[in-house]
């Protein structure tokens, strides 16, 4: 379902711009609609941050960009607390964002995306706090989706637990 969405955002917002649509994630933003984060590369090697508002009349989906913010302005992206499953993180520019994603997996694929394309266009690192930078950080196992790589951390950690737990004390 998210690459038909992806497919379909990419074909009516960004590709009529020439932009490139890399990554998204959906967010609690208000009561009506749905809204999307978007990560977009321009053609001149910008990276973007959309916010789009998702309406639908009758059979017609309709996307609009309510805000645009570029990566090379984020002065920080704050996580909020990296050792809860926290969805909220915020987007430190002049101003401050603060956006709740619909879970905390999406959250750090949001991170990891940002981090990657920070690294790729601008040759620096992103500024990032209160995020386990262990799933922040691409892995050789999976350099552009790291979705998996997350769910197989937490399973590995959940075997360990439960093989400790069954572990006579002496």
């Amino acid at each position: 379902m998210s690459s038909l969405l992806k497919e379909e955002m990419q074909k009516k917002i960004f590709r009529p711009d020439g932009h490139h649509l890399d990554e998204f994630i959906e967010i609690v933003y208000s009561a009506q609609g749905r809204y999307f984060l978007c990560v977009s590369v321009t053609k001149g090697q910008e990276v973007q941050i959309s916010l789009l508002k998702h309406t639908r009349s009758n059979l017609d989906d309709k996307y609009e960009k309510t805000e645009t913010w570029l990566l090379k302005d984020l002065l920080l992206l704050d996580g909020r607390d990296s050792d809860t499953d926290n969805p909220h993180f915020d987007m430190h520019y002049e101003k401050m964002y603060t956006l709740e994603a619909l879970s905390c997996a999406a959250k750090y694929a949001f991170a990891r995306c940002l981090v990657q394309l920070s690294r790729r266009y601008y040759k620096k690192e992103l500024k990032i706090v209160n995020f386990d930078t262990a799933y922040t950080e691409p892995t050789s196992l999976s350099s552009n989706r790291g979705d998996c790589m997350v769910l197989m951390q937490i399973c590995f950690y959940a075997f360990n637990l439960v093989c400790l737990s069954l572990c006579p004390v002496s």
